[in-house]
């Protein structure tokens, strides 16, 4: 075909359903889609779906390529590779966003829509159950065949000046339908169904009636006069009170998984009627049958089916639970959300989460475990023959309805009052990094939608729970780093009383650049610092201890406090830090009862004199280090009479948000005023008025010094 005689865009439109629709023949799949990049080539647009209800698939309308969640369409596009998912289980485990909207089982392939080096979509097929795991080298062949074909028509398109962009709305081909039966004429099948005592009914994927027998519509209280009314109309529509009965779940589930399914409802009025779904692609066989019992008899606790109520129930959860593990920072607080969701979205009884150390097994976070069970099990080596340990060793998931499902497979059932349990591995990387296990009271079936959704969020807590991981670790390293840079201890120095405060701040912030000093320069002087360096992080620390070791190396050479700062900041400019550095001064010499402070941008200090008069010194201010290689830095004297306090501190202790700082200043000279003798008692103070609550949001450094009369 010469580029001049190209089709126009609606048959572009209808080759591409031709290309998708004779691919799903050719493979046997029962639903395909094609997305279609938009021109800015950041979204694929769902552009056509074939044998899929238009409300199944909302939420997966449009993908954004950009960003780090993990999708199998979006990956195939960014990869450029074909994607195969084998089951339901696959897809959680390896996709969990993706299969919490639709955790149905079903086998998925998702290859890119190439033409030469450009990327023009994704086609994705899906095939019913009971086919091979695996996709063979011919089956794979002809989906990449597929695909060249639909890019070779988009590149067509583009070519002729008429490039295909997304349609604003998805199209939704029907598949193919079967041949409806007329249940009110005389046919020899009509008269087959109508002796029978149970009913017949068909439906499409989107849930709308092909065909439905007299029974059937007696037995959900619809007139024999209103069937050939009923064809076209959707079944919960026709019959409102099916909605209430998870029917539509139901029918989803066989529609996306091409498995048999079946639950019971009670009818208003009473009875209980069961309801058996057979899918094919073609669409949904249903029939209906009174059980025998009364609609007043409960149905045993362990064969309930979920109502629509119960699901968004769990939707809510799960939803709730995604969300707060995003914001979750610690191992601890992701066990502790992932056993509360858990114990409500799934009506568990027992929850307890493991992880592997050191070669044993231990328990992070537990609900409804007692004590002498958590002992037993809690510190367990890896080479124990329990199905925990086989989660964490093997990396496979095991649900067992039964206690005697458990036995038979080899595995100890412990003496924990549970009947059932499920073992989900944690799987992150593509190791496993822990095990949630659920424990039931009662025996419970595991159907596979609930399997498939079980895996997919322990897939989403096993991130969570590999990142805390790493988060805990970092913290524990940049803590130590931190602690190391400071002193360990202070000097003792006649005629002074020192205390020294470090707390870094609280949740999410990384290491700080804070930092405090006291160095005794001789019998009777003695130098104190007190510094920030800008930012969060291992290069601020290390530039935190450049600077506390330069001040000190120069305050030992008998430099004047001007002369120390104008020194470092020198320093600084010379290793081109690229940060910013504050620090304040002072030289005291304890036989003159004086002080000399000299400040490089950094807050002025606290000072109460003997009758408890409490100021904010006023120094002249000189420009942070690191800045300017010339800058000068002066400095101020002040009295040191026995008993006079100052009060050195960082940002932490006066930034507060949403308060104003001349309000914080006067409130803590009140609290200086007021606070008793001892330097640590003074720090106790100042700590609890800036920090009631002790939610930090910045690293607080403090040193306090009292001068005395020496012995």
């Amino acid at each position: 075909m010469k580029t001049d005689q190209f089709p126009q865009e609606a048959i572009v439109r209808n080759l591409l359903d031709q290309v998708l629709v004779r691919a799903l023949e050719g493979l046997g799949a029962h639903t395909g889609t094609i997305f279609l990049r938009d021109p800015a080539g950041e979204i694929l647009d769902m552009e056509v779906s074939v044998g899929l209800p238009p409300e199944f698939v909302g939420p997966l309308r449009r993908l954004r390529l950009a960003g780090t969640a993990s999708d199998p369409v979006v990956e195939a596009v960014r990869e450029r590779h074909l994607v195969w998912v084998r089951s339901g289980e696959d897809l959680a485990r390896r996709y969990p966003a993706p299969a919490m909207l639709m955790p149905y089982d079903r086998a998925q392939v998702f290859v890119p829509i190439m033409a030469g080096e450009t990327v023009w979509g994704a086609m994705v097929m899906s095939f019913p159950h009971g086919r091979s795991p695996e996709l063979g080298t011919d089956e794979r062949r002809s989906v990449w065949s597929s695909a060249r074909c639909a890019g070779w028509l988009l590149r067509g398109a583009a070519e002729t000046g008429s490039r295909l962009t997304p349609s604003p709305v998805p199209r939704f081909l029907p598949g193919v339908e079967s041949a409806a039966v007329d249940p009110t004429g005389s046919h020899p099948a009509a008269d087959f169904l109508r002796r029978l005592p149970e009913g017949a009914c068909c439906v499409d994927a989107n849930g709308r009636i092909t065909f439905i027998d007299r029974t059937s519509a007696g037995l959900l209280g619809l007139g024999a006069q209103s069937i050939p009314g009923l064809r076209g109309s959707v079944l919960c529509e026709a019959v409102p009170w099916l909605r209430r009965t998870g029917y539509e779940d139901r029918h989803r589930a066989a529609v996306f998984s091409m498995l048999p399914t079946s639950f019971t409802a009670v009818r208003p009025g009473g009875g209980r009627l069961l309801f058996q779904l057979y899918p094919d692609p073609t669409g949904v066989s249903v029939r209906i049958r009174e059980t025998g019992d009364r609609g007043d008899a409960p149905a045993p606790r362990d064969m309930k089916e979920e109502t629509s109520a119960s699901r968004l129930r769990v939707v809510h959860h799960l939803l709730h639970l995604a969300g707060s593990l995003t914001q979750a920072a610690t191992a601890g607080e992701v066990a502790d959300l992932a056993a509360e969701h858990f114990l409500l979205a799934f009506q568990a009884q027992t929850v307890a989460l493991l992880v592997p150390e050191a070669g044993r097994v231990r328990i992070i976070g537990h609900r409804g475990v007692g004590a002498e069970l958590l002992s037993r099990f809690d510190r367990k080596p890896l080479t124990a023959q329990l199905p925990s340990v086989f989660g964490l060793t093997t990396g496979a998931p095991a649900f067992f309805a039964s206690r005697q499902e458990l036995c038979a497979s080899g595995g100890v059932a412990a003496d924990d009052g549970m009947s059932a349990w499920a073992y989900l591995p944690l799987i992150a990387s593509g190791y496993p990094v822990g095990t949630c296990v659920l424990g039931y009271d009662r025996p419970h079936r595991f159907p596979s939608e609930e399997r498939a959704l079980l895996t997919s969020v322990s897939a989403l807590i096993a991130q969570a729970l590999e990142r805390a991981r790493q988060y805990d670790a970092q913290q524990q390293v940049a803590h130590g780093l931190q602690a190391g840079l400071l002193p360990r201890h202070l000097p003792v120095v006649p005629g002074l009383q020192v205390a020294a405060r470090y707390l870094p701040a609280s949740h999410g912030m990384d290491i700080g650049g804070d930092f405090y000093d006291l160095i005794r320069l001789s019998a009777t002087e003695a130098a104190a610092v007190i510094g920030d360096v800008q930012g969060h992080s291992v290069r601020a620390a290390g530039l935190m201890g450049q600077v506390r070791t330069a001040v000190h190396a120069y305050a030992v050479a008998g430099a004047a406090p001007g002369e120390v700062l104008a020194r470092t900041n020198r320093l600084l400019v010379d290793l081109e830090a690229d940060l910013l550095v504050s620090c304040l001064y002072a030289h005291l010499d304890l036989t003159r009862r004086t002080a000399h402070l000299a400040t490089a941008g950094h807050w002025p200090p606290f000072l109460r004199r003997p009758d408890l008069r409490t100021e904010l010194l006023d120094l002249p201010p000189g420009p942070l280090l690191g800045v300017d290689p010339a800058a000068e830095y002066p400095s101020v004297q002040v009295a040191l009479p026995d008993g006079t306090v100052l009060a050195f501190y960082t940002d932490g202790l006066i930034e507060i948000p949403g308060t104003d700082h001349a309000v914080d200043t006067t409130a803590l000279c009140a609290v200086l005023s007021h606070a008793g003798r001892l330097p640590h008692d003074i720090a106790d103070a100042l700590l609890a008025r800036a920090q009631p609550t002790g939610n930090r949001t910045d690293d607080t450094a403090l040193l306090v010094l009292r001068a005395e009369a020496t012995a």
